[in-house]
């Protein structure tokens, strides 16, 4: 039986922006995304290079892509990439991936500008980009839905590493952002989640942070970045549609 509040079915695929696209996790979920269908706007920060390359690795395959550069601590910037994003066509879903791990120092270490440029990129863009998502698919505003999909970690849950306290922070945020607005756009046909990756062979984890996973891993090794891009897809999807406010953990069991 229909509900009067029940959102329109999903479609997709259809256009996703993934902040942070060109790198590491996002390179992943921006590839899988255009392999099931979706136009891919690759976000970046720095290297046009790296970002272009995906692109038009993915025009070639069949695909449709566009490297489009933004500064997230600007909010400025995290507007125009909205704008350019709408080339590809109406907005379907955001994958807040962008990210960074800060300075790794301890906490009495930590200076005020440290700290805003931590919080900056990975509290306030997540905030900013989802609140851009949310005025172009939310039904109230006239949009079709869609689904937003943020990049948490398990150090939100585990208080992060020494000298990364303060990244568990924001990623504590980025979890508690999540269930806050899934409750308040459920009813405007969108979905919002998150992915927890544990310890994952990124450029961001250096070799003696990756070797941590075989002792305190259950499964004793790394995570692929293939694997979180695969979460991310699955919540991008209708197989998922019952699902919002939820944070998915990708772990290994840690």
């Amino acid at each position: 039986m229909n509900d009067a509040h029940s959102p329109a079915p999903a479609q997709t695929p259809g256009v996703v922006i993934v902040t942070g696209g060109s790198r590491g996790i996002g390179h992943a979920i921006s590839t899988l995304l255009a392999r099931e269908g979706h136009a891919v706007a690759i976000n970046y920060a720095t290297n046009a290079a790296r970002a272009e390359a995906l692109a038009r690795a993915i025009t070639e395959r069949g695909g449709r892509a566009m490297a489009i550069r933004a500064d997230l601590s600007r909010p400025g910037e995290i507007r125009a990439l909205f704008t350019r994003a709408h080339e590809l066509g109406p907005l379907w879903g955001l994958v807040n991936n962008a990210g960074v791990t800060g300075t790794k120092v301890r906490v009495e270490e930590q200076t005020a500008e440290t700290l805003d440029a931590l919080f900056d990129i990975n509290v306030r863009a997540t905030m900013l980009a989802a609140g851009e998502a949310v005025r172009r698919m939310s039904t109230r505003h006239g949009g079709r839905g869609g689904v937003i999909v943020n990049l948490s970690s398990v150090a939100a849950r585990l208080g992060g590493l020494p000298g990364l306290v303060p990244y568990a922070a924001t990623k504590a945020a980025v979890e508690a952002f999540t269930r806050g607005l899934a409750n308040e756009v459920a009813r405007e046909g969108i979905r919002v989640n998150a992915v927890a990756p544990g310890l994952t062979a990124t450029d961001m984890v250096p070799p003696e942070t990756a070797k941590l996973a075989e002792t305190v891993v259950p499964m004793g090794r790394v995570g692929h970045v293939d694997e979180i891009a695969q979460a991310v897809a699955f919540l991008l999807s209708p197989a998922s549609s019952y699902m919002t406010g939820s944070v998915m953990t990708v772990s290994g069991g840690r």
